[in-house]
């Protein structure tokens, strides 16, 4: 089984950026963790701060094989309408997570396009 995990913007600050709202622990870190508990499942990682790289990795998952997505939009979560429309196009399952409650946080944090 085939998983992408991809991440948006700033997300490759983990373990630096607002430790009180995301914590310390990097994105490397949380991943070893998981292909341990794991071993079975083939993840692939993929982090960008550009819009049209995370476009282009949800598009390319049509084409390896992936079975799954999940997907952290971070910032992009709130105005990228082209990636929603990214996904609305593939055939893979997607789903969306995030690191903090974003339903506890700021008003415009509510929202997702995605």
């Amino acid at each position: 089984m085939k998983i992408s995990i991809i991440n948006g913007p700033n997300l490759n600050l983990l373990g630096t950026r607002e430790t009180d709202i995301y914590g310390v622990e990097t994105f490397e870190v949380f991943l070893n963790k998981m292909e341990k508990a794991y071993p079975k499942i083939d993840f692939r990682y993929f982090q960008s701060n550009i819009e049209g790289e995370l476009i282009n990795a949800l598009q390319l998952t049509s084409v390896d094989e992936t079975d799954g997505v999940i997907l952290n939009p971070g910032g992009y979560t709130h105005t990228s309408i082209a990636i929603g429309d990214a996904i609305a196009a593939i055939d893979v399952p997607v789903i969306e997570v995030h690191i903090s409650n974003i339903m506890g946080r700021e008003e415009f944090r509510k929202f997702s396009h995605v």
